[in-house]
């Protein structure tokens, strides 16, 4: 068993990809001719993204989107970064919401909380300290 992709589901499939690229510095990896599934270079675990209409066809009884105007659902998206402040901040410029504010944490990682163009939660961290 691998782990091998988490796939957010999103009214537009190229903004979102465009966000996480000006956001967090991804590359795009693949859009498909129809724009309806695309995916970020993000190392062995692919992020993807799937417009509403092709994830209602494989949902017979649907789905509750990601609304910003709504509290996020309980599950976050983790990026870890060596440049925590440059990023955190570079992410905000880039149309992301704070959620919380960068902190310390006992365990050594300094970590923030943003919200990306469709709402959904991510976390932003330091790598753990020894």
């Amino acid at each position: 068993m691998k782990y091998s992709y988490t796939i957010l589901y999103v009214p537009n499939v190229q903004e979102a990809l465009d966000f996480y690229i000006k956001a967090f510095g991804f590359e795009q990896q693949m859009i498909t001719p129809e724009g309806d599934y695309g995916e970020l270079k993000t190392g062995d675990t692919k992020l993807a993204f799937i417009n509403y209409e092709l994830a209602n066809s494989n949902l017979k009884d649907g789905f509750i989107p990601s609304k910003k105007e709504q509290k996020s659902f309980g599950i976050e998206l983790a990026f870890i970064t060596e440049n925590i402040e440059a990023d955190f901040q570079k992410a905000l410029d880039a149309g992301a919401t704070l959620a919380a504010p960068l902190a310390q944490k006992v365990w050594g990682q300094k970590i923030g909380y943003l919200r990306d163009n469709n709402g959904f939660l991510i976390e932003l961290g330091s790598p753990m300290e020894h």
